[in-house]
């Protein structure tokens, strides 16, 4: 019970930020263009806030050999995930476009916005961290690969080779780069006072992004036609293999083995539990909307995993840690 409570209430918390975003857009309190207006300040000022900060106050070279096993941990993780996903998700639909959209949403999970905002909740500034390393791989393969393949309609997703490389220049890895940097200067201490008022600008900044992102979640999931939506059966068997089977499957793999191998790092394990265990992204709602898609399957998607997941990952959580395999943080 001593991580199943901590973490009931932050999901308690940070599913009341999506109901307040949610009656926020269905009372007609904030403009349609609202929704679009946060996602902006999201991805371009909160969430490099946040990765920036991270890294330019616990990115040090004292940590900086640890690191890199998180990073190929992920790179295994996706590198095994996304062609499962692939497999799993021709038993979700027979229409290709919704095979795509589940195959996007199996291989990718809510890892930034709301995976984000579990960890820095639940464990803090320090373990975020190897979070983000953790994440990066996935970051690679969702500009490679998933959006321009499977969210981008065929014919719209020919690129230039500075499109390809393109996204990859974003504030978030911007924001990166800037706090290794940072991090990595000889100062007596790596505290946000360290760093005078651009530290608390940071600071600050960043922690507007766990709040904001699920009152944008609200607000994307207001959009729905929930009575059209809900009687698509691929939502629900997405969000079963999303929320329950990927994570519990995962959970079993790292018993077997951390038996076999005991000295398998346990914070591996976590950040894996933690990226495989949140709901299904809103991208898949995003992107194709842009090309004027149908995303009545991703928005209940969207809805049915997340209202889920309050529930979900606790108990997830709760079993990995009762059978030993979590690190004590």
């Amino acid at each position: 019970m001593e991580l199943f409570l901590p973490t009931l209430n932050q999901m308690g918390y940070l599913f009341a930020l999506i109901v307040i975003g949610y009656i926020l857009m269905k009372l007609r309190v904030v403009s349609d263009n609202a929704a679009g207006v946060l996602s902006k300040l999201e991805n371009n000022l909160f969430i490099p806030a946040l990765v920036m900060g991270t890294f330019m106050t616990k990115f040090t070279m004292d940590n900086i050999r640890s690191l890199g096993q998180f990073l190929l941990a992920g790179v295994i993780t996706i590198a095994i995930t996304a062609p499962l996903a692939v497999l799993l998700s021709k038993g979700c639909s027979k229409d290709r476009y919704v095979q795509k959209i589940c195959t996007y949403g199996l291989a990718f999970s809510n890892f930034g916005f709301m995976g984000n905002a579990v960890v820095k909740g639940l464990f803090g500034d320090e373990f975020l961290l190897v979070y983000l390393i953790f994440t990066l791989p996935f970051w690679a393969l969702i500009y490679t690969w998933g959006v321009p393949a499977l969210l981008i309609p065929a014919g719209e997703g020919k690129r230039t080779v500075w499109q390809r490389i393109k996204p990859f220049v974003n504030p978030m890895f911007i924001g990166m780069i800037v706090g290794v940097i940072l991090g990595l200067f000889p100062f007596s201490g790596h505290e946000y006072t360290d760093f005078g008022f651009f530290g608390s600008l940071v600071r600050d900044l960043g922690n507007c992004m766990s709040p904001i992102a699920m009152v944008l979640t609200g607000m994307t999931i207001a959009k729905i036609d929930i009575g059209q939506t809900m009687r698509n059966l691929p939502i629900y068997v997405t969000s079963a293999l999303r929320l329950v089977v990927i994570p519990l499957v995962a959970i079993g793999i790292f018993a077997l083995a951390l038996h076999l191998f005991p000295t398998l790092s346990k914070e591996v394990v976590l950040c894996t539990i933690c990226a495989l265990a949140m709901p299904l992204g809103l991208s898949t709602i995003v992107v194709p909307a842009g090309y004027g898609m149908d995303t009545t399957v991703a928005s209940g998607m969207a809805l049915v995993s997340h209202l889920l997941s309050c529930i979900t990952i606790p108990l997830v959580f709760l079993l990995a840690q009762s059978i030993g395999i979590l690190p004590v943080l």
